[in-house]
Order: C-alpha cells, then sequence, then structure tokens
C-alpha cells in the first residue's frame, strides 16, 4: 500500500518541475527502481492512472527502469550480481556482504510539452 504515498510524491515533483519548466503537458516519467526495493510497477501504475486524472500529468507514460542487485564481499572485495534472494559471495561463500545497488528509487527525468507561443 506504500505505492499510493509513493506515487503522490512523484506526481508532486512531476507537477514542480513541469510548471517551473513552463510544460502543458507531461508525456513521459523516467522511473529508475533498484531490484531490492519493494516498489511494485503495477500498482505504482494503478495509483498514477488515478491520481493524476485532472492534472497536466494525465496520460503520461510512466516509464520503469530497473536496475540489478549487485553486493560486494566484505571479506574478499568481490562485487557480484545477485538474482533473487541473498547469495553468499561466489569467489569464498562469505556473507559478509554490503549492497553497491539495488535499493535505488527515484525519479530520473520528465518528458514535456510546451504550447508554442505567437
Amino acid at each position: 500500500m506504500h505505492e499510493l504515498s509513493v506515487t503522490e510524491g512523484i506526481l508532486v515533483l512531476a507537477l514542480e518541475h513541469a510548471n517551473k519548466a513552463g510544460a502543458s503537458k507531461v508525456t513521459a516519467i523516467n522511473l529508475v527502481i533498484g531490484r531490492l526495493s519493494s516498489i511494485v510497477d503495477d500498482s505504482v501504475q494503478f495509483y498514477w492512472d488515478t491520481i493524476s486524472e485532472d492534472t497536466i500529468c494525465f496520460g503520461a507514460k510512466l516509464i520503469f527502469d530497473r536496475r540489478p542487485a549487485v553486493l560486494k564481499c566484505n571479506d574478499c572485495g568481490k562485487e557480484y550480481p545477485i538474482d533473487r534472494e541473498l547469495m553468499p559471495c561466489p569467489d569464498c561463500k562469505g556473507y559478509n556482504v554490503t549492497i553497491v545497488t539495488g535499493e535505488e528509487f527515484f525519479l530520473d527525468s520528465i518528458e514535456i510539452e510546451k504550447e508554442e507561443t505567437k
């Protein structure tokens, strides 16, 4: 259910930046989401379609850029991607790891249209 508040935050940011840029319409929103984040794309899209209604963001395409999860072994220094759950280091088999990437969630950019001035 936290996707609703996350999606509201995306809308606030998009409207703020679109208004600053003099946009007449927001056409796309580019989101970066790490594999380990708990954000569910379909839920964000569902809430977006509802809460963006009656704004210049309505109908904007949400583009989800999923980033892989990468861990770093604190014992041997090896960095390695993971596909599912926590995996031991492939080199030394240790679990003393730090997350390098995979927890990201941010609005990367928005695409807008401007009305032409005469």
